[in-house]
This record gives structure tokens, sequence and C-alpha cells, in this order.
């Protein structure tokens, strides 16, 4: 683990402390962490934050929300890079502005959370010993989803002559895979125009048109400005505004790629005139009204870095989430990299759409839309697969595709052979979150016409599937599910995972319930669902099955089977793995066969279960699997840690908890410089919000009821948020000794909570003493 790092978390002052991200320090070694902390976003596009000048370490991705493309055959689908606009180089008196060369007398790059910019600060002394004071600041902005602007201010010490090339890099590749075709730029496979725009304006007293030649290369076009006096000590200032638009945008209604271009043109028109302060303003302003008024968490602690965390979670919360459109979804690294090509997982359910199920309904029911619209890749996949009903894929792009995850990863330590990837096959858990996440919102939101459009189907249709999945045993009389992947992914072709089997078994029941509550409140829904579903025989085969389905038992001490054969496997000896400095270091021993015959785990599995099915565990039985699974648990996955503080605050460890939110909190700010090459981690962001309301917080909701039994650390002393429950916004405040309930709205609607066990009913304002918990 490199610790030596350049990360800065306390240049926040007055309104801004708490809201910057800052790296103090530049080592070309070290590229990726900045590109992927400091990535802007607004869930239309999301751009990784490169310097505006080329380091050989860099990589240069701009990504367009739902813009797949599968470069060949044997390839699979990803979001293709799209174009370098961030591009600028730079020569000072006929030197290349390059950090790697001269020295660099001041260096600092902060990213403003609160405002969403990101602004670079440098004085650099050439080789040639004339030194300059630089500053780049740059926004993707929230109010107008297609602009990106950036402003370079310039000033010299001495009498300089600068010259500046400028302009739009379109041979970006991803990973040397190139998604365009040469001239216009459309994706090889899907065909999705994409349209960028750029322009310059420069000031040093006034506004200035410099000398300019136009060129172009292939896949690139660009400005060439020359011979640029700058005065000493003189500030010389340089707008770049760009637009991104493309064929498949919601909004835009054009019939030809040539309309697209002049309907981009007048945008980037519009805004050069508008200029960078102007648009800068508005873009703040819609981050206020969009995520900060709107849900605001403020943490009083010993350690304010507690309260950056959260604020930085939300952050890219937001800029990764594609609120503009139902036809997309989440990738595991957001919009800030490569990881994982843009695919979506059960991150998004189980990490990450709670935080907009409690905080932004509307972002969340457009995320569910769209796994409601990508059935029929769910049928298809059911269907070649030998099943009935929507059998989700384990990834997923485009809504038809279906299955997209890659056959083959990395290299087997002991074979030197491919590795092959499982998941797509056999991890079939995805699923039951899906339903579990639809049942979870309408629950929280009482968002009824979702229930009526989508939700009753994608709970019974994810059912059918579950009951054709089911092998009998005849051996002893039960339905199994065998041959497949948990969460915990460190254990393959395992029969009967517990997690797997209860949550088919809770979607089958939470079907039969829904078909019975159809059949006598809607009936005219019932025959709408009955002509698509066959819900008539589909409940016969789930009443048949639900009895007979196979939930693994607690043993006497407690410990419930992860699955037929975890408990009978080898036990070693995992302190050194436990301890490890970098994630994946048992793979410097081990190859994946031989992991799958030791009792270690990669994430939570059993604990997620008694996290969502929480109602069917006692804490006794918690407990014990707490204290059984968690040691073998070496938390290689990001999604892990955050579980397992939520966990920890359930059963009154409070100081565990913190420690781990902490560690869940370092997987992108800690002091480890290589962790987030590959993108941020976009379920670990959601699941630290999890642990700050769910866990911390003590919100949940059990049977369609609102709990809310705060948990503070030692090292916190007050804790307030809000979240929105059935259509209104309560605003809780927590310390170690009172809870605080309001209602944000008047409403003649008593309210009904459970604080501590016991139930409560609130008209407007509730405090309750915190008593011994």
């Amino acid at each position: 683990m490199v610790t030596n790092t350049l990360m800065n978390y306390t240049t926040g002052r007055e309104d801004l402390q708490h809201w910057l991200v800052s790296e103090d320090g530049f080592r070309p070694e070290w590229l990726g962490k900045g590109e992927s902390v400091f990535s802007l976003g607004n869930g239309y596009m999301g751009l990784r934050s490169v310097t505006e000048e080329h380091y050989a370490n860099e990589t240069r991705n701009l990504f367009v929300a739902g813009t797949f493309n599968k470069f060949a055959e044997n390839e699979v689908t990803e979001l293709p890079n799209a174009a370098d606009l961030l591009w600028m180089e730079f020569k000072l008196d006929g030197v290349r502005f390059d950090l790697t060369q001269g020295n660099i007398l001041s260096y600092r790059r902060t990213l403003n959370l609160k405002e969403a910019e990101l602004v670079r600060k440098i004085t650099w002394q050439s080789p040639n010993g004339n030194v300059y004071d630089l500053t780049f600041r740059r926004f993707v902005s929230m109010d107008n989803l297609h602009v990106i602007a950036q402003r370079v201010t310039i000033t010299p010490k001495q009498n300089s002559v600068l010259s500046l090339t400028s302009g739009i890099n379109g041979q970006t590749t991803n990973s040397g895979v190139q998604h365009f075709l040469e001239g216009n730029k459309t994706t090889t496979e899907s065909g999705i125009d994409f349209v960028f725009h750029s322009v310059h304006r420069f000031y040093r007293r006034e506004s200035m048109n410099p000398t300019s030649i136009i060129k172009m290369d292939r896949r690139q076009i660009f400005f060439d400005y020359s011979d640029i006096e700058i005065p000493a000590n003189e500030v010389f200032t340089i707008e770049k505004y760009s637009t991104v638009f493309t064929s498949r945008d919601h909004e835009v209604t054009v019939d030809s790629t040539e309309e697209l271009a002049d309907l981009a043109l007048d945008v980037t028109r519009k805004i050069e005139s508008e200029g960078y302060d102007y648009l800068l303003d508005r873009h703040v302003q819609a981050w206020d009204e969009l995520v900060w008024s709107r849900t605001p968490i403020t943490i009083k602690s010993k350690d304010m870095f507690d309260q950056l965390a959260i604020r930085f979670a939300q952050y890219h919360l937001a800029v990764m989430t594609p609120k503009h459109d139902n036809r997309m979804n989440i990738g595991a690294k957001g919009l800030s990299g490569e990881g994982y090509k843009g695919h979506t997982f059960w991150d998004t359910e189980i990490f990450i759409l709670p935080y907009y199920t409690y905080t932004n309904p509307t972002i969340a029911r457009s995320l569910l839309e769209y796994r409601y619209l990508s059935l029929p890749g769910a049928h298809r996949k059911a269907k070649e697969n030998g099943y009935e009903g929507a059998m989700f894929p384990w990834e997923s792009a485009w809504l038809d595709d279906g299955e997209v995850t890659p056959i083959w990863g990395a290299a087997d330590i002991v074979t030197g052979e491919a590795t092959k990837i499982w998941s797509g096959f056999i991890e079939q858990h995805i699923t039951s979150d899906v339903a579990f996440a639809a049942w979870q919102y309408y629950h929280v939101t009482g968002d009824q016409e979702f229930m009526d459009n989508y939700g009753y189907e994608l709970l019974i249709d994810t059912a059918k599937f579950w009951a054709s999945r089911l092998e009998w045993n005849e051996t002893y009389d039960r339905y199994e599910i065998n041959q497949v992947v948990g969460p915990d992914e460190y254990k393959e072709h395992v029969n009967n995972n517990a997690f797997t089997n209860y949550t088919a078994h809770w979607n089958i029941q939470k079907a039969i319930e829904y078909v019975e509550l159809l059949r006598i409140e809607k009936p005219n829904l019932f025959q709408q669902l009955n002509e698509k579903l066959d819900l008539e025989t589909a409940e016969t085969r789930f009443r048949h099955v639900l009895d007979l389905i196979y939930l693994p038992q607690v043993r006497e001490d407690g410990v419930l089977p992860q699955d037929d054969t975890y408990l009978q496997k080898q036990i070693i000896d995992l302190s050194k793995y436990k301890n490890q400095e970098n994630v994946g270091s048992m793979f410097y021993d081990y190859n994946l066969e031989q992991v799958n015959e030791i009792q270690v785990s990669k994430q939570a599995d059993v604990m997620i279960l008694m996290y969502l099915l929480e109602d069917l565990f006692s804490a006794d039985v918690k407990r014990a699997n707490w204290e059984y699974y968690e040691p073998k648990t070496l938390h290689d996955s990001s999604l892990s840690l955050s579980t397992h503080s939520v966990l920890a605050s359930d059963l009154g460890n409070r100081e565990l908890a913190y420690s781990l939110f902490r560690r869940a909190s370092e997987i992108d700010l800690g002091p480890n410089m290589k962790t987030s090459d590959a993108g941020i981690h976009a379920a670990s962001l959601g699941g630290i919000w999890q642990a700050v309301v769910n866990g911390f917080g003590g919100v949940r909701m059990t049977s369609g009821n609102l709990r809310i039994s705060p948990m503070l650390p030692e090292a916190w002393d007050e804790l307030t948020f809000s979240i929105n429950w059935k259509g209104e916004t309560l605003d809780i405040y927590a310390s170690h000794d009172k809870v605080v309930l309001t209602r944000r709205a008047p409403s003649t609607e008593p309210l009904t909570v459970e604080i501590y066990g016991e139930k409560q009913t609130i008209t407007d304002t509730f405090t309750s003493e915190v008593l011994s918990v």
C-alpha cells in the first residue's frame, strides 16, 4: 500500500469547512487516484479528472450514460470513451508546460464538493528558470447537462510568450478499443451519433482574439494559438466551453445528425455568451437545490473527516446517477473510469438505491423503471437457461441485452490460464435483489402508481423464475437451489446458499401475497397481469413450492450455514490476509479453486441476509453469526465494510461500527494511492450513507413500518439528517441523550414511528430521551 499520501482533507475554512478534498503535490505514478476522486459529472456524463496537459500514466475518460457499444462479436458491451474535450497544451517562452520538468514551487488541486468545481493552483519554474502562476478551474454543469466549462489563468513573473494548442481529441479508446467510426463520431455497432463542440475565449485586460490556425488530424480537430504576449505579473485568461450531445438524448427531437449538430452549436454559442461565472452560479444553485438543501447530513464529530466523508459520498452519488432517463442505470464505477465497463450490478438495488428511496424517490423510481424496461433481456436469459419468468443478468447494459458479464478474467496464479467468471452464469441472487428493492421502495414511499404499473409485475415475474429454478431432491423431499454463487464470490458452484434460498423464498412468498391482493382489491389489474403472466397457474405453482423450499437452519450454536459445505471446509489462519495492505492478497498464495475449499469469505453473505431480512433472525442469532463469519471475511469487496458497520450498530457495538465506517470511508479517500485507479467505488459510497443513516441513525423499514433507533458512536456528539417517508420529509436530530423527529410540513394525519422499540404517534415534532440502548 502506498501511504505517502498527497491527499489533504483539512483545507476548508469558514463556509467551506469540511467541503474540500485536496491534493498537495504532483506524482505522475499516482495520477489515477486524483483522476477518480476528483471526477466531475452530472449523471448524463462523467468526466475523469485528468489534467489539461498530457502525462504518460493518465487515463483520459469521458463517458455519456447509456451509450453502450460492442466493438466486436467476441467483445463485451461497454460504455465507449467518448472524446477528450479537456485537452490543452501550453508552451511558455518556448518550453512545454510539464510538471515532470522544471520545479514545482507550489501545487494544490481541490475539489469543492459544495460547488462541484475542481481547481488546480500551481507555481511552476520552467527548466529555463522562468516562473509562472497557473490556475485551472472546471466544472460539469448540473444546470445544463450537456456543458463542460474550463477557465485557465496564467500569470508570468516576467514578460512571456504563450503558445496554446486546444481542441477535441477523438483518438481516445477504451484501453485500446476504438468504439467510433472514422469521420462522424458514431459508435461502430450501436450506431449512436455523438456531437462535440468547443469554443475559446481569451482575456488579458479585456477580451482579445489571438492569432490561430485550425488543424485536423485523424479523429482530432484543434486550434494552434501562437505568439501571445503576456506582460510580467499580468493575468491572462483562457476560457473553453464544450458541449456534448448524442442521438440517444431523451429531450432531443431531431431527424438527422446535421440537425443535432446545429442544435448543439446553438447551445455552445449561448453558453459562450453567458460566460464562466454565470454558468458556474447556475450550476452551484442546481447542486444546492438537487442535493445539498434536499438531503443535508450534519455530523458533529471529534474528527470532522467523518463530515467530509459523507459529503464526498453524496457528491459522487449525484455525479454518477442518470436521473434524467429511466433507460439508464448506475455503473459499478459510476462514470469515473473504465472499471466494470459501465455495467449495472446488484450494487444499485442493495447499496445505492436505498439512498434515493429515502431522499429522492423520483430518482429511485427511475432506477427501478430501468429494471422493468429491461424485462425482455431478463426473459431471454431465463429462456436461454431453460427457466421461466424474469432472470435478471448479473451485469446489465442495454435494456434488451441480457447478460453482459465477461466470461474470462485474471490469470490463475497456479495454472497461468485465464480464470472463468462464473457470476454471469450462476450468481442468480440478483433476481431477488431487484424484487427486494422494488418492495422496499414501495413501502418507504407509498408509491402505489409504481406498484400498479411496474412493481407487482416485477415481484411476480421474478418469483416465476425462482419457481422454475428450484430443483427437487427426492432424498429429502424438498426443493433446493444448487450450483450457484452467492454474495460471497469466493465460493462457486455451491448448493443451497443461504442468501439465495432465503431471498428466493421471500420473493415467492411476496408474489403469493400480491396475487391475492390483486384478485381481491384490484380485479382489473389482476386480469391484465393474468393475461400477461398467467397468474392463476403461477400462483398454484408458488403455493406448491413455498413450504418445500429448503431453508438452511441455524445450528445449536446459532450459526446459519452459508451453504451446504462451507462449515465443513478447511479452517486456516487468516490473520495475514485480514491485516492485508492490498485487497485480494490471498490470491498471491492461492488460486480461486483452492480458496473455494477454505472457510474464507470475500464479503458479507449470511450477514447481509440478516441485514435485509432482519425480522427472520433474533439478535442472538445475528451475534453468533457475526462472531463466526466476520473473522473469516476479508472484506475484499468494497461492498462489505459498510454492511458490517450497520450490523455492528444493530448489535450495539458502536466502536466497531465506527471503525468499519471509517475503513469504508477510506476505500477512496484513504491513504492508499492506488485503490481508485479504475474509478471510484460506487456501491461503497451508497453503503457509507447506509452506515450513517441506517446504522448510526437507526432508520429501518420493517414490515412496512418506520423504525428509528439512533446509535451514535462515541466519536460523534450529534447527527442530523432528513429522510422521505410516505411522501413527506422528516428531519431527525440525534445525540447521546435525545432524539428529535420533526415533520417538515404540517399534516393532519398522525404519523406512527417506532422509536427505541416504543410506538409513538407524531403530529409535528417529537422528542425522546435516549434510555439504555
